[in-house]
């Protein structure tokens, strides 16, 4: 019988080891797994690669992974937000790496990363830092960089429901990255709402199968 439903947020990032890379979903507050994010600050694993859109704000959720020394490099879109002080102070200290990745270009890596794409060209970024050490192409007469896939070894990711195959459906904006990084990962890691029976999700409207996803862990809606 598969049963991916774990019995704790603990148990469900027990061998998240150090040195992992790890992708998070979420734009700002909507789709962040909270409760995933504070699991691994206990759980204590160190020298992380994260990968979000943003680097985490006021204290909470990847911000406060961060402030605990767990992170050696992010990789997002936007390292500054409000109260992100957490990571300015450590990035002007030298004590973080960061890889800036314009929004649609990091869906993009992660979506072929999830596909298994190498990568891909793309004219964003062209002609700036970004490009440094990047293959360059004309392409159809427009000036493109190829920009490589991204791959991990965990995805945390929050999803309105799901069921113990691991099928998935999102609530509104919460969906954002969430079904692109449950692909790219070798283990995908959900938080959920509501746990639902075997047939109660309408084929329909799953957006991550269970195929992409190994544990699902009921919280408190968070």
């Amino acid at each position: 019988m598969i049963q991916k439903i774990s019995p704790s947020v603990a148990e469900a990032l027990q061998d998240i080891a150090e040195g992992s890379t790890i992708l998070i979903s979420g734009f700002g507050g909507a789709g962040l797994p909270i409760y995933l994010l504070d699991a691994l600050v206990e759980q204590g694993a160190k020298n992380l690669t994260l990968v979000s859109n943003n680097a985490g704000n006021q204290g909470v959720g990847i911000a406060k992974l961060i402030a605990a020394g767990q992170v050696r490099k992010m990789v997002c879109s936007f390292p500054r937000q409000p109260e992100s002080g957490a990571f300015d102070d450590l990035y002007r200290a030298g004590k973080i790496e960061l890889e800036l990745v314009p929004q649609g270009t990091l869906a993009e890596r992660i979506r072929a990363g999830g596909a298994g794409i190498g990568g891909f060209y793309t004219p964003t970024g062209f002609g700036t830092e970004l490009a440094n050490g990047k293959d360059t192409r004309v392409i159809d007469g427009v000036n493109q960089i190829f920009e490589k896939a991204i791959k991990a070894d965990y995805a945390l990711i929050k999803a309105d429901k799901g069921d113990r195959w691991g099928n998935l459906t999102y609530h509104g904006t919460g969906r954002n990255f969430g079904p692109i990084m449950a692909t790219a990962a070798r283990c995908t890691i959900a938080q959920v709402n509501q746990v639902v029976e075997l047939g109660a999700l309408d084929p329909e409207v799953v957006v991550t199968p269970g195929i992409f996803v190994k544990r699902v862990v009921l919280v408190g809606g968070k």
